[in-house]
């Protein structure tokens, strides 16, 4: 494959693509949420959601209650029709962080709708802690 032709086949870095921010901070991806190989959960993610998301480890996000914590932001795209950040929660198996890709493959949020049963894992956090993701 040419260099040309593989630029056109993946999505732009950045913006225009979801974001996936990952917590491995106080209590996520922390021996705190057992039963989980946390090094496994980003590297699959990263794996799976190369194509189509930038996905990026941060620091606590502060709502160490919801460990491990998910937030997809929309793309550019997700964003102009009305997509908002979805803070999930309780991410500790390998089926909600499928279906997590699943949704962020289809478009993510504002383009697609998430599988039902991410509804289980989604929460709103505090208007403090949210301001502390950018835009």
């Amino acid at each position: 494959m040419s260099r040309r032709s593989h630029r056109a086949t993946v999505p732009a870095q950045g913006a225009a693509r979801c974001t996936v921010t990952v917590c491995r901070g106080c209590c996520c991806g922390t021996p705190k949420v057992p039963g989980l190989d946390h090094a496994a959960q980003l590297v699959d993610l990263r794996a799976s959601l190369a194509r189509v998301a930038e996905v990026r480890p941060t620091t606590c996000l502060d709502s160490c209650e919801q460990a491990n914590v998910i937030v997809v932001q929309p793309s550019a795209e997700g964003r102009r029709a009305g997509g908002r950040p979805v803070w999930l929660g309780l991410v500790n198996d390998a089926d909600a962080a499928r279906d997590i890709t699943a949704w962020v493959e289809a478009g993510g949020p504002g383009l697609a709708d998430p599988p039902g049963v991410l509804d289980l894992y989604a929460f709103t956090p505090s208007r403090r802690i949210r301001q502390q993701l950018p835009d």
